[in-house]
């Protein structure tokens, strides 16, 4: 059965819904972009038809392999649903104490809170669904230059941890942030 999420509506936004990449979603994951502001921060740029069908593949084995949760972030509409961001969990492994979260908002999206209730509530499912085989902390990482990512990690409860030198294929130095896994009860 299928994941999926929802972020409670705000006073003046309404609920998201998350779910796994599907093929219905190739031609906005296309249209989203061609926006020069997200390609900044991305790795591998959608271009096309062919980019988008590999994208959602890759979404589906990373699923597949319990490894890599990718989430596309709907807005619901009457008409239909609109694609506004992605947040991804990443290098989930059993055992391994921590994975990295990772996100980007489509342009007609920013500055609506989109970013920071997504990423909320793939954390809250992350430490829910992966704590009992060692997941105890999620890292959020950014270039140093994109202040909105720092504001998202912020608003999630994602604390700066560090400044990372710079990596291939970010020119620029980045943050770390962490947050750490909600303190269960003891019996």
């Amino acid at each position: 059965m299928p994941v999926l999420l929802r972020a409670p509506a705000t006073a003046h936004r309404p609920e998201l819904v998350l779910r796994p990449w599907c093929d219905t979603d190739i031609a906005e994951l296309i249209e989203v972009y061609r926006d020069p502001e997200l390609r900044r921060w991305v790795r591998s740029p959608v271009d096309d038809v062919n980019d988008a069908r590999r994208w959602v593949t890759r979404s589906r084995q990373g699923w597949a392999a319990g490894s890599r949760f990718s989430f596309a972030v709907l807005e619901p509409r009457p008409a239909a649903d609109r694609l506004v961001a992605t947040v991804v969990l990443k290098e989930v492994l059993p055992g391994r104490e921590q994975a990295e979260v990772g996100y980007w908002t489509a342009a007609w999206a920013r500055g609506l809170g989109v970013a920071p209730r997504a990423v909320e509530a793939v954390t809250r499912w992350a430490f829910a669904r992966f704590a009992a085989t060692g997941l105890a902390r999620l890292e959020l990482l950014h270039q140093v230059d994109n202040l909105a990512s720092c504001r998202v990690a912020e608003k999630t409860g994602y604390l700066f941890q560090e400044v990372l030198p710079a990596r291939a294929p970010f020119p620029r130095d980045g943050h770390r942030h962490a947050r750490a896994a909600p303190h269960r009860a003891q019996a």
